[in-house]
């Protein structure tokens, strides 16, 4: 009885099919590591902070300017200075004094003051931004209890007024990578269980052709 031969080889569609499947499956692997490494283990460490209740013992500006840096154009770009505000917090966890910051961001940019304003050419209207904001805390907020971040192993000294990062980053960094590895695997698949269909398919046309 003669051999029945039939093609094994991908068409030039499933080929591509495969390559296309084996990039996004790389891709969501490198994806991953990038992601965690650049996005992931910050978030973590910021995460790590206890929350905390705070109230304010003291909102004053030291006299010491800061320079910042504003756009004014695609091409042009300058500094100016802002005066520095700091916002004394008692720290219910620790019953300690800590210097308040917006975020894990401004903390990193200018660990001695409490507030970095949108930087503006005219360092008066630098100025005019900061004394809003202390007023708003002077008048508004004065003694009153309010939710703040610390980290008693990184910052002891130091709160956060919000998180940069929350549990969404934490999704973010693991459904995208995954989804396109998935995506991946199960293109490749599909095309390989599409090619043995097709080869059983045409070696039974051919046992019936006999």
């Amino acid at each position: 009885m003669a051999k029945i031969r039939v093609s094994y080889e991908y068409s030039e569609a499933e080929d591509k099919s495969i390559r296309l499947g084996l990039f996004l499956i790389i891709s969501g692997v490198i994806s991953l590591f990038i992601l965690g490494f650049c996005w992931l283990h910050p978030a973590l460490l910021e995460m790590r902070g206890k929350t905390a209740n705070c109230t304010v013992l003291s909102v004053q500006q030291i006299g010491e300017m800061f320079e910042c840096t504003f756009n004014c154009g695609s091409d042009c770009k300058g500094t100016s200075l802002y005066p520095c505000l700091q916002i004394y917090v008692n720290n219910s966890e620790s019953n300690s004094r800590a210097l308040l910051h917006q975020d894990e961001r401004q903390l990193i940019n200018n660990p001695k003051c409490s507030y970095i304003p949108p930087c503006e050419r005219e360092n008066q209207k630098n100025s005019e931004n900061v004394l809003i904001w202390q007023e708003y805390w002077n008048n508004e907020i004065g003694f009153q209890t309010f939710t703040c971040y610390f980290n008693q192993h990184r910052r002891p000294e130091d709160v956060l007024l919000r998180r940069t990062h929350d549990e969404s980053v934490l999704i973010h960094c693991f459904l995208w990578p995954i989804v396109t590895f998935v995506v991946g695997v199960l293109i490749v698949f599909l095309t390989i269980c599409a090619k043995c269909l097709a080869v059983k398919a045409e070696a039974m046309q051919k046992r019936k052709s006999l």
